[in-house]
């Protein structure tokens, strides 16, 4: 048990909710809510070695940060320049002390690329130094009032550093946070949305629901071809989709009815699936469409070892639709009325509970870095925290290579 490090992350947006960043947090055991250097680098050095040495490759961070926390053993070790420096911001904990050896060892890993992340320095004369070094520097919204941040902001506030706003929880402070001029925000807010009442479903989602609901019950190919045809963008995005790169196919597929066949119908489920997410887009935050769809790719990576390819896909449906209820910004059992899904998806999706119900719960605990709840979970089905690690940054892969 001693070596189990899991892996959670936070994505840190922008004023338009895209995601620029993930926060990724190293959870030595179950009961450590904050990361944990026992033997001084044992525990992330491993996790750097065998998770994210090869980031590069597996994780298409694409133009993302990957936000880091050291300590000053992290700090000074060749450990650290496994990471891919043009994609990395070491965010210095508060605990490191800044003497001349940790300035000049700050300033080598700049010149390298590296990005340099302050927490807070308000709260630690000992950071002081590195404050001129600072790329970003993150201010604590539940720990100072909006009067303080404001003057923080004002303090820290320059051309080449970044303010973070962490820990919003709400779109009060999500708002105020904006109007002091703060334009990177991390928390729960963007990673944990709230139901809403109930709202009216707009057209595109409801050629969906209807496209979704005949794939269901097993219509044919005439009807389904007739729902595209009813949405001209819906048709668009089909076709679009069947020519892209890709399926590498040798002709250009002109029609619904060819696209409908190459497809076939579980392809053409999965693709609906994720558009009930898409198709909303207008209102949808680009963050809140990348966490369902994250979701839908781990909670079916973790039950690969469980179930046939019908169940996987069906777990695939359970993740991504699991953010619905925040997504259409109604409860969860008016999201089901409209959509005709298996028993054992709607039992998972309304309570957490059936045979697909651990691995959904599995997957919201790796968003939420979660750690007690991880081992947990991942103890009921019989995963070590290098198999769970190895799903959730496959997941996330997956999901930057959609492009969403």
């Amino acid at each position: 048990m001693e070596d189990q490090v899991f892996i959670g992350r936070q994505p840190i947006m922008d004023v338009k909710q895209h995601i620029i960043g993930y926060e990724l947090l190293f959870r030595h055991s179950a009961d450590a809510d904050k990361a944990v250097f026992e033997d001084e680098l044992k525990a992330c050095s491993s996790v750097l070695v065998n998770t994210m040495g090869d980031m590069d490759v597996q994780w298409l961070l694409g133009d993302k940060l990957a936000f880091i926390n050291v300590n000053e053993a992290m700090l000074m070790s060749e450990f650290i320049e496994l990471m891919p420096p043009q994609r990395t911001a070491l965010e210095i904990l508060r605990s490191v002390v800044a003497g001349e050896a940790v300035l000049e060892r700050c300033k080598e890993l700049h010149k390298l690329g590296f990005k340099i992340a302050l927490d807070n320095p308000q709260l630690s004369t000992q950071l002081e130094p590195l404050v001129e070094l600072a790329d970003f520097i993150k201010i604590d919204s539940l720990s100072v009032s909006t009067q303080e941040a404001y003057k923080l902001f004002q303090k820290y506030s320059a051309p080449n550093v970044q303010m973070i706003a962490e820990k919003i929880e709400t779109s009060d402070q999500f708002n105020a946070y904006k109007e002091i001029g703060f334009r990177r925000f991390q928390g729960f807010y963007f990673a944990r949305p709230e139901t809403f009442t109930a709202k009216v479903i707009n057209p595109s989602f409801d050629s969906v629901l209807n496209l979704l609901n005949l794939v269901t019950q097993d219509s044919d190919n005439i009807e389904i071809e007739n729902g595209f045809k009813r949405d001209a963008a819906l048709s668009f995005k089909l076709l679009r989709y069947i020519n892209s790169v890709g399926f590498g196919l040798s002709c250009e597929i002109q029609s619904i009815q060819h696209a409908l066949t190459i497809l076939g119908r579980k392809q053409l489920y999965r693709w609906l699936t994720l558009l009930m997410v898409t198709a909303g887009e207008n209102s949808t935050p680009p963050a809140l469409m990348k966490t369902s769809i994250t979701r839908g790719r781990l909670t079916e990576l973790l039950g690969e070892g469980y179930f046939d390819k019908h169940d996987r896909d069906n777990l695939f449906i359970v993740g991504v639709f699991s953010l619905l209820d925040a997504i259409l910004k109604m409860p969860m059992d008016q999201v089901l009325e409209k959509i005709q899904l298996p028993e054992n998806v709607s039992e998972a999706l309304l309570n957490r509970e059936g045979v697909y119900g651990p691995f959904l719960q599995l997957t919201e605990a790796c968003e939420g870095a979660d750690s007690k709840r991880i081992l947990e979970l991942a103890e009921l089905l019989q995963y070590d925290a290098a198999k769970v690690n190895e799903c959730h940054i496959a997941a996330l892969a997956w999901a930057e290579s959609l492009g969403i």
